[in-house]
């Protein structure tokens, strides 16, 4: 995730990091000799003039357009969901920390519980990025949780179940009174439903043929464009074609790069931030003054 200043607009301009030009750059060089080869033949493809005029790609754009902010619409809400539930996780988890620390008549329990949730958060960000969590469950765990949770394929699930069991503990020492165990059975079931949203879109990407179709149909716009162009604009068609070409494999890519909002991209979220914020707040919670590791921002990007 990009972490910067707000930037003089002309400095905007020239922002390299972050921006998705460097992934496009290949098919922009290649559209834009294109257009400058068509150009010097005066739009003749061995001898034969392409008869074409704007007009079509008028209409064409504008409804490529569209269907591109669709896509980049349907993507950003994949994007903020993903956060949202993060959000959620940070919330369910600090309330579980306090009533651990205050619901219970001895406290003492407490600070094995809450490491169990910061484990399910380090998890949880290893599982959506396909990591190795075995680092931050060996700081976190006892051992045999350790070798529990280290054969278990859904790791984090795993992690909430052995929540629950030691919240049944408490309960069956009589450390935490019956009728409050459903209370901190909400928040634990509410990071279920935060574990099951974030597999659902880690799953579940937008249908293919979806973006097979605008691909395609991209492509071919662009490199159609400097035949309708040139006639109309003459030597100015290579720097058109490149400035709408451009726009229309920018919009493509950012659209596929914040559709899977786990990833490591400079756009997308900063899991490894987020769960070593939510490792600061509940290891505060507990009176610890080690909270943890902070990240900093590499290049302004937080990872």
């Amino acid at each position: 995730m990009i972490v910067r200043p707000n930037l003089h607009w002309l400095r905007m301009m020239f922002v390299w990091r972050g921006s998705v030009l460097p992934s496009i750059l290949p098919q922009l060089g290649v559209t834009t000799a294109f257009a400058l080869v068509v150009t010097l033949c005066h739009g003749r493809l061995f001898a034969w003039k392409i008869p074409l005029t704007f007009v079509p790609f008028s209409l064409i754009g504008l409804t490529l357009a569209i269907f591109l902010g669709f896509r980049n619409s349907t993507s950003y809400a994949r994007y903020w969901e993903a956060r949202v539930l993060w959000g959620s996780i940070l919330n369910e988890t600090r309330s579980l920390a306090r009533q651990a620390l205050t619901l219970t008549d001895d406290a003492s329990d407490a600070p094995p519980f809450v490491r169990v949730l910061i484990a399910f958060t380090h998890a949880l960000r290893h599982q959506l990025r396909d990591s190795d969590p075995s680092g931050d469950l060996a700081r976190l765990l006892e051992p045999h949780e350790i070798e529990r949770v280290g054969r278990a394929q859904f790791k984090p699930a795993v992690l909430l179940l052995i929540a629950g069991e030691r919240l049944r503990e408490m309960r069956t020492r009589g450390q935490i009174a019956p009728v409050l165990v459903p209370a901190m059975e909400i928040p634990l079931g509410r990071l279920s439903d935060a574990l099951g949203g974030c597999e659902r879109i880690a799953s579940t990407p937008i249908p293919f043929t979806y973006a097979v179709i605008l691909h395609r149909t991209i492509y071919l716009y662009c490199f159609l464009l400097p035949f309708g162009l040139l006639d109309s604009i003459h030597g100015m068609t290579p720097v058109i074609v490149a400035f709408l070409s451009y726009t229309f494999f920018a919009l493509e890519a950012l659209g596929a790069e914040i559709e899977h909002p786990f990833g490591v991209e400079p756009n997308d979220l900063a899991l490894g931030a987020i769960s070593s914020g939510i490792e600061a707040t509940l290891r505060e919670m507990l009176g610890e003054r080690d909270l943890g590791p902070k990240p900093e921002p590499v290049d302004y990007v937080l990872i």
